[in-house]
């Protein structure tokens, strides 16, 4: 094994955009809550760049990356970065090990940032510090594991290229439980709860997009032909599932809905995550399309259960990462990536995709229940009705957005 420096510095370039992904997730969601809680929101957000950037270096790489114990967790031999230095490893051969642990750090961020578009408006902000620290140790590591570091359900064969189990469905069905546990805002459905600033989502929008490149075309860890089909795949669907989000806001509103085409254009990003690595263009468009589909109508079922996931993350992020986790079992060209799917004559590789689907759902809906449910009684999840009314800039950090 020896590094390339045209590898490392792809995978260096791409640890950057996917870097970007975090505060533009702020942006996204910041503005689409209220302006009395617009900070609050991209701050949420931010601090899991300096909670999980340590949190990852001290034990998180070591939990979902060092030797398998018994398929579901790694051990602490990389404990503080212990043993991960410049040289090769195999998880990426042509490049330093550092340069892994950091790109794989950068999903390690987003991930529980994710699920922050569900608790707005209403956590402590020192509640959710906590939570951030426990669901990345308890959850998030052991699942990454379970797929990319050895586990079982990559033993089994499940297909994940970029993270469509370990990211989008972990935090999708993460967020479910917070929004159920915390319950609804005060005055939901009854009140007026209108976005804070449009272009704010637009800008978020724009700038996960952008990451994305890096999210799932640096994925390949070089720079090679698997990275150019990823970028390719990452766009097409992205482009298919917007255009078919605001095809649904025409035909149901009669107006093309300005988020509902970020919302949408989000879907497909999530949708081609997992297969962005082992489809081609083709098996993209039908994956980005059906997504903007089955999300639009995730976000609608979602609104008529009266359940406030306040930013819909399980109807964009846990029902389009499920979609897509399947679908990379019925796309996937062995012309891309050695893999063959229910199209290309494999009938076996669907199984492996729903189990991952399903255990990734269960298991962090379950575990996110019970650290929600230990933080509350041990802190407190949620601000007073006062506090929540005033609004979170003001009463979390005494700092207003405008």
């Amino acid at each position: 094994m020896a590094v390339n420096a045209g590898d490392t510095a792809w995978v260096l370039i791409s640890t950057a955009l996917v870097f970007l992904m975090t505060p533009g997730l702020g942006f996204f969601y910041g503005g689409l809550v209220r302006r009395k809680n617009l900070a609050n929101t991209i701050m949420a957000c931010f601090v899991a760049v300096v909670v999980i950037g340590v949190q990852w270096v001290v034990i998180g790489y070591s939990l979902a990356f060092s030797s398998d114990v018994n398929g579901f967790v790694g051990n602490l031999d990389w404990l503080a970065l212990n043993g991960v230095g410049l040289e090769p490893s195999s998880y990426a051969p042509t490049i330093p090990h550092l340069a892994f642990m950091m790109f794989q750090g950068m999903f390690a961020i987003i991930t529980p940032a994710l699920i922050v578009g569900a608790v707005v408006e209403r956590i402590r902000f020192k509640a959710f510090i906590l939570f951030l620290l426990l669901w990345s140790t308890l959850v998030y590591s052991p699942v990454a594991h379970w797929v990319w570091g050895g586990g079982w359900l990559g033993s089994l064969g499940a297909l994940d290229f970029a993270g469509g189990t370990v990211v989008h469905v972990n935090a999708g069905f993460a967020a479910l439980a917070a929004a159920l546990m915390l319950g609804r805002r005060i005055g939901y459905g009854n009140s007026s709860m209108e976005p804070s600033n449009i272009t704010y989502v637009i800008l978020g929008a724009g700038l996960l997009w952008f990451g994305w490149f890096g999210f799932n075309a640096g994925s390949a860890l070089a720079a090679n032909e698997l990275a150019a089909n990823a970028l390719v795949t990452t766009n097409t669907a992205a482009a298919a599932a917007g255009f078919a989000w605001m095809v649904l806001s025409v035909l149901h509103r009669g107006k093309a809905s300005i988020i509902g085409v970020a919302s949408g254009a989000v879907a497909g990003l999530v949708a081609i995550t997992p297969a962005s690595g082992f489809v081609d263009a083709r098996g993209a468009l039908a994956i980005g399309a059906l997504a903007g589909v089955l999300c639009y109508y995730a976000v609608m079922l979602r609104s008529k259960l009266r359940v406030d996931d306040s930013l819909d993350v399980w109807g964009i992020h846990g029902v389009g990462g499920m979609w897509g986790a399947v679908a990379t079992g019925i796309f996937a060209n062995p012309a891309i990536n050695g893999a063959a799917g229910l199209l290309f004559g494999n009938l076996n590789q669907i199984t492996p995709q729903i189990v991952a689907t399903i255990a990734t759902a269960v298991y962090s809906f379950a575990v996110t229940l019970v650290i929600l449910k230990i933080l509350d009684m041990v802190v407190g999840l949620r601000v007073s009705k006062q506090e929540e009314m005033i609004g979170l800039d003001l009463t979390q950090h005494a700092e207003p957005a405008y």
